[in-house]
């Protein structure tokens, strides 16, 4: 007699779950992670950002450096800053940008500004009591050479050994890729700016 379908369900899940518990028996290693999002697509920051709200809800101290935004406020910015009382003591969160560089139209003063940035991002990396950092935007002032490569890599592998990093922005360097953990593309398939609609609380801002 046949087999029915729901018996076909059943035993291709119990391959599965055989294949996922091999998998996890096989993760030993308990250590913070380097994550890098990068891409043209939407979803870095906003990842970056969910990371912080699980990291918080795990009781972690965490830091938020935004190396680009900063001319604008942000819906991140409001809520994490709104519930400063409940994460007083365990959310250090700095908006450092001046925004985007075609807006500032002065490389010395996004340079000066990214530095700042990074003094702040370097003093969170070489501190244990930090468990989770989060560099917004760091990317592009990578990508710009605003800040140096070398000394950024030379933090990232200097840290805390249970620090959590992530590192957002389009245009990854290929060296940073390297060193990271776990590196997600974000790829454009559509975007809503692209038909004319404009940029929406809660969406992008």
């Amino acid at each position: 007699m046949g087999r029915t379908e729901d018996e076909h369900y059943r035993e291709r899940a119990q391959r599965k779950k055989a294949l996922v518990d091999r998998r996890i028996a096989r993760a030993t290693i308990d250590c913070g992670v380097l994550v890098v999002n990068t891409g043209n697509g939407k979803g870095k920051s906003s990842s970056g950002f969910g990371m912080l709200a699980r990291s918080l809800g795990h009781g972690f101290n965490c830091g938020v450096v935004q190396f680009i935004k900063g001319s604008f406020s942000t819906g991140e910015d409001r809520f994490f800053r709104q519930m400063g009382e409940a994460f007083a003591d365990r959310l250090e969160y700095h908006v450092m940008g001046e925004g985007f560089t075609w807006e500032t139209q002065d490389r010395q003063r996004d340079i000066a500004a990214a530095m700042a940035a990074w003094a702040v991002a370097e003093r969170m990396l070489s501190d244990p009591a930090f468990d989770y950092v989060l560099l917004d935007e760091l990317n592009i002032a990578l990508n710009k050479d605003y800040v140096p490569l070398d000394r950024v890599l030379a933090a990232l592998a200097a840290r805390p050994e249970r620090q959590h990093v992530c590192i957002t922005g389009r245009g990854a360097p290929d060296a940073l890729v390297e060193v990271a953990d776990t590196v997600t593309e974000m790829r454009l398939v559509k975007h809503a700016f692209k038909a004319g609609i404009k940029a929406q609380h809660g969406i992008e801002l």
